[in-house]
């Protein structure tokens, strides 16, 4: 069973950056801003033989109730209840704060083992502060930077202590792996999908909802979200991984570093997932903003469904769905045929069709087209539309071939590459996707001159 340590403590103290060492990555976004947190994050660390679930937390500070911050702390406060144990991280260099006081009362409170960091401990003012932390009252301090990497083997010894020895009595040698004696060889993993769209779309409320609790902050002011926070759902027996994710504006319009470092995680979800959703606002569809998002997810090769959110806030009209089909396929030509789904964060009405369009979507994206298939649909093709002559000559395109899924890539071997018009490629494109049933997914098709075996020999004179 694994076990989960949270670091808390008020903002600005370094927590991310404490975050991201132990978790051998930069997960977390880190800035010398106060406040960056606000969601809580999950990662999983090791420290020397040390293997165990960290959660990085916002910076714990007052608020009143119902605010932002009183939300924020809100979402702290459930990160200590699920961990076996509370890391409380202080700012050496700063010393202790009436702040820091405050809340090494709440996290007393909680019964939880606690185990005291004074980070940002280099030099000889660090060493002071470090020391100042033992009027907390809450053990020796463990004193650290996070930063430079030092002082991890004192933090190895002081969490060592706390978790539980590997149990190895249970374990036999012998015993065959799960696939070899005919068992269910483990859970299937999980498909990962990415929840993009510009501010305010309603992503984080489109996941509370299919989690059925308050997992990720929502407020009605734009930018609420800035890390890229992950979460597991499982959906009628197959297992998700969901990536919340910065709302995205316009280039031009970004300019605070903060925000910069945000859109770069959203884009770095993007690369990594496999199904992208992007969230539409029903009330304000396909603006420029939106078909540059999805422009981008096809670029990228992900997999794309679209989201029509706050669907609930809409007048019902017969043929609205279908409308939205035409005008998908009007605005995103690239990907005619993209999956698009009304949905609603705030009444769940849509979200099994929405899982539905994404099982779909996943499904399509890693198809494999048999070979004698796809070149009896090739011949045909260059017999009913045969690849224009250039310059006065014909072009021979000679067979075509798929090397990869994820997505659908093809290979056209041909007696001129370069002399295809894009209008061409564009032609075979669209005709894979009607032929073979791939829908609103991306599709490479790549033209390859064939080799000539007699190239190297010249002609004699």
């Amino acid at each position: 069973m694994s076990f989960t340590l949270a670091i808390v403590g008020r903002p600005n103290v370094g927590k991310s950056t404490l975050f991201n060492r132990l978790v051998g990555q930069k997960l977390a976004l880190v800035d010398d801003q106060p406040g960056v947190t606000r969601d809580r994050r999950e990662g999983e660390a090791r420290l020397g033989d040390l293997a165990f679930t960290v959660i990085d937390t916002a910076g714990l500070d007052e608020g009143a109730r119902g605010s932002l911050t009183a939300r924020m702390r809100d979402q702290t406060s459930m990160a200590i209840a699920a961990a076996d144990a509370v890391m409380f991280v202080v700012d050496a260099r700063a010393g202790l704060t009436p702040a820091d006081r405050v809340f090494a009362d709440l996290v007393r409170k909680a019964a939880k083992p606690v185990v005291l960091v004074a980070n940002k401990s280099e030099g000889r003012q660090g060493e002071a502060g470090a020391a100042e932390a033992y009027a907390l009252g809450l053990g020796d301090p463990v004193a650290v930077s996070a930063e430079h990497g030092e002082g991890l083997g004192e933090l190895y010894d002081a969490l060592s202590v706390l978790m539980p020895a590997p149990d190895y009595d249970d374990e036999d040698e012998d015993e065959p792996p799960a696939d070899a004696a005919g068992e269910d060889a483990g859970p299937a993993r999980p498909i990962r999908v990415a929840i993009v769209g510009r501010p305010n779309a309603g992503k984080s409320t489109l996941i509370n909802r299919f989690l059925g609790e308050e997992r990720l902050l929502t407020s009605p002011e734009a930018g609420t979200t800035r890390d890229s926070i992950a979460v597991d759902i499982d959906w009628n027996g197959r297992p998700f991984r969901f990536f919340d994710t910065a709302g995205l504006r316009r280039r031009a319009r970004v300019e605070e570093k903060l925000e910069k470092l945000s859109v770069a995680d959203a884009l770095r979800a993007i690369r990594f997932a496999e199904v992208v959703v992007v969230v539409m606002d029903a009330q304000k569809m396909f603006e420029e903003q939106d078909l540059r998002i999805a422009d981008l997810v096809e670029r990228e090769g992900r997999a794309l469904v679209l989201a029509a959110n706050k669907w609930d806030l809409m007048e019902r009209k017969p043929g609205a769905i279908s409308a939205l089909r035409t005008e998908a396929d009007h605005w995103l030509p690239q990907v005619r045929g993209v999956p698009i789904v009304a949905v609603s964060g705030m009444t769940g009405d849509g979200l099994d069709r929405l899982m539905t369009a994404v099982e779909n979507a996943y499904t399509v994206w890693n198809c494999r087209v048999p070979t004698s298939g796809l070149n009896r649909w090739f011949e045909h093709m260059l017999g009913a539309n045969p690849p224009p002559a250039v310059s006065g000559r014909r072009l021979k395109l000679n067979y075509i071939t798929q090397p990869k899924t994820r997505p659908p890539s093809f290979v056209v071997f041909c007696s001129r590459a370069d002399a295809v018009p894009d209008s061409y490629r564009r032609y075979l494109v669209n005709g894979l996707r009607e032929s073979f049933g791939m829908p609103g997914t991306p599709i490479r098709v790549n033209l390859r001159e064939k080799v000539n075996p007699f190239a190297h020999k010249r002609r004699r004179t």
